[in-house]
C-alpha cells in the first residue's frame, strides 16, 4: 500500500481534512489509490445476494474432492488395451516429454485387475468398485481428459482449487461467494466438511487469499464444537454474550466509521453470524432428525464422522441456503496396494455420494446444486514399486497429470456422457482434453459467473480463478 493510502487509513476523513490543509483533490486521489489497493465490495453488502453475470444453472456447489488421487484407470477410463498388455514394458513413444513425480527404473505397463460395465441407458462405462455411483450413470457427466500443470499433491490441490500451485490466491470458493454473495443469514455461505487427515495443501484449499476474510471457508467439525469456539465459555449465559457483542459491535462500528476498513466491518458481521449459529448450527449437525429411510439410504449413522454423513450434512447445508459446500476426503495416494486400499476407499464414499445425487435429485434440489467429484489429478498406466526385474509383489501408480478423471451431476450439467477420449494406454488426451482452468470456466458458468469477468485487483493486477485462459466446456452443458 502506498504511504498516502497507509495514511488514510488510519485517521478518520474529519482528521484528515482538519489537519493536512491539501484540499478536496488531494482526498479525491488519495481515495483512488485507496481503491485500487484495497479493492472490496462496500462493506455494509459484503454477503448480500448479487445478480450474476448471467441466468445461472445452479445457486450451490457441492464439491467432493478425494485427497490423494484416485486412479481414473480403475473407476472410469477402461482401457482394455493397457489390462491385454498388463506387464509389458511401455513403448518409448508413450513416454517421451512425460513427467512422474517418484517412478523410475523399468516403465511397465499396468492394466486394471477391477471389471467394468456399462451402465444406465447411456451406457456409461464404470468400474465394479462403485456399484452405488453406476445406478445414476445417467445423471453424471464424466469428464475423461482433464490435464493440469502440476505433478505433486499440495501444489496440485492448490492449482485445482486456486488456479494457482502456491499459496496466497482465494480459493474456488471464495470466488463463487464473492461473485454471489450468500443465502443465508444463519450460516456461513462456505461450509468445510473433513473425513480423514487434512490435504497436503491444509487450509489453504479453503482460503480468502487477497480477497476480504469475510469470503472464507469455515470448517464444521462432527466432535466437539461443530465450529471452533462456537459454544460459551463455561459460567457465560447467553444474556452475558449478547452484551460483550453489542459492546464489542459499539466499539468496531466507531472504528470502522474512522478508517473505513472492510475487514472491521467483516469483522462485525462475523460476530453477529456466530451468535445466530449458536442455535442454527447445532440443530444441522443433528442427523438423529433424519428419517430412517434417508439415513439408510446414505449409511449415515448419527454420532458417528464418515464420508457418508458429510454426504448428508451437505444436502442439509444447500438446504438451508449454504452457497457451497466442500467435502475433503483422505487416503487416495496408492504408490502400493492399490490392489487392496483402492477397494476399501471406495467402499467408504460409494453409497454416501450415490446417495447424494438421488436424494438432491428426490427433493427437487439436484437442478439448481451442481456436484463436482474429483482430485488433483490422476495415476498413471505404469505400475509402481517393481523391482530391477519388473516384479512386485504390491504395486501401486504414481501421480499422472497429463490426463485424468472428474464428473460432474446436476446444476445444468448434460447427463449420461462421458467428455473426452483418452490413448489406447491412457497417457494423454486423444479427443477433447480439458485443463482445469477450462473446468473452473464452467463450473462458474454455470452459477451464471464469468470467468473473464469474475476478477479482483490486488497489487495493481486483476486476478482471476483461472488465472489468463479457461475456455466454457460447452459438452457438459445441458
Amino acid at each position: 500500500m502506498n504511504a498516502l493510502a497507509t495514511f488514510l487509513t488510519a485517521q478518520s476523513r474529519r482528521q484528515f481534512l482538519g489537519r493536512s490543509g491539501l484540499g478536496l483533490g488531494a482526498v479525491a486521489l488519495a481515495g483512488l489509490l485507496h481503491e485500487e489497493t484495497m479493492a472490496a465490495p462496500r462493506p455494509e453488502n459484503t454477503l448480500a445476494p448479487r445478480r450474476p453475470h448471467a441466468a445461472p444453472r445452479a445457486r450451490h456447489v457441492i464439491y467432493l474432492h478425494m485427497i490423494g488421487a484416485p486412479s481414473q484407470l480403475d473407476l472410469f477410463d477402461h482401457k482394455p488395451e493397457l489390462t491385454k498388455r498388463d506387464g509389458q514394458e511401455c513403448p518409448a513413444s508413450f513416454l517421451e516429454g512425460k513427467r512422474f513425480a517418484f517412478i523410475g527404473g523399468k516403465m511397465m505397463l499396468a492394466g486394471t485387475p477391477f471389471r467394468f460395465g456399462r451402465h444406465g441407458q447411456s451406457g456409461q462405462e464404470i468400474s465394479e468398485l462403485l456399484p452405488n455411483l453406476a445406478g445414476v450413470a445417467d445423471e453424471i457427466a464424466i469428464v475423461c481428459t482433464l490435464h493440469t500443470e502440476e505433478i505433486n499433491h499440495a501444489p496440485a490441490q492448490m492449482f485445482l482449487h486456486t488456479g494457482f500451485g502456491r499459496g496466497g490466491r482465494p480459493s474456488f470458493g471464495s470466488w463463487v461467494v464473492y461473485g454471489l454473495g450468500s443465502e443465508s443469514a444463519d450460516l456461513p455461505a462456505y461450509a468445510v466438511l473433513l473425513s480423514g487427515a487434512l490435504g497436503g495443501a491444509g487450509t489453504t484449499l479453503w482460503s480468502n487469499g487477497f480477497l476480504p476474510s469475510v469470503y472464507q471457508g469455515i470448517q464444521f467439525r462432527t466432535r466437539g464444537d461443530p465450529v471452533l469456539f462456537l459454544s460459551n465459555p463455561a459460567g457465560q449465559s447467553p444474556a452475558d454474550r449478547r452484551r460483550i457483542l453489542d459492546a464489542v459491535k459499539a466499539l468496531n462500528e466507531k472504528q470502522l466509521a474512522d478508517v473505513g476498513d472492510p475487514e472491521i466491518a467483516t469483522r462485525i458481521r462475523q460476530y453477529e453470524m456466530a451468535f445466530r449459529m449458536q442455535t442454527s448450527v447445532p440443530e444441522l449437525m443433528d442427523i438423529g432428525g433424519e428419517p430412517k429411510e434417508v439415513l439408510d439410504l446414505y449409511g449415515a449413522q448419527p454420532g458417528k464422522a464418515s464420508f457418508a454423513g458429510n454426504c448428508l450434512l451437505a444436502r442439509r447445508l444447500v438446504e438451508r441456503g449454504v452457497r457451497v459446500v466442500e467435502l475433503y476426503d483422505a487416503d487416495w495416494d496408492h504408490h502400493s496396494n492399490l490392489a487392496r486400499s483402492l477397494p476399501a476407499k471406495c467402499r467408504d464414499v460409494d453409497q454416501g455420494m450415490a446417495a447424494l445425487v438421488k436424494d438432491l435429485k428426490q427433493r427437487g434440489l439436484l437442478d439448481e446444486t451442481l456436484v463436482v467429484w474429483g482430485s488433483e489429478f490422476g495415476r498413471t498406466p505404469l505400475r509402481q514399486g517393481i523391482d530391477g526385474e519388473g516384479k512386485s509383489t504390491n504395486p501401486g501408480r504414481d501421480h499422472h497429470k497429463d490426463a485424468y478423471t472428474m464428473w460432474l451431476a446436476g446444476g445444468g450439467v448434460k447427463g449420461g456422457v462421458a467428455h473426452g477420449r483418452t490413448d489406447d494406454f491412457g497417457f494423454s488426451a486423444a479427443e477433447d482434453p480439458v485443463h482445469v482452468h477450462d473446468l473452473n470456466a464452467t463450473v462458474l458458468h454455470l452459477l451464471g459467473l464469468d470467468h473473464e469477468r469474475l476478477t479482483f485487483k490486488y497489487q495493481g493486477r486483476e486476478f482471476r480463478l483461472t488465472d489468463v485462459h479457461g475456455q466454457v466446456v460447452e459438452g457438459l452443458l445441458a
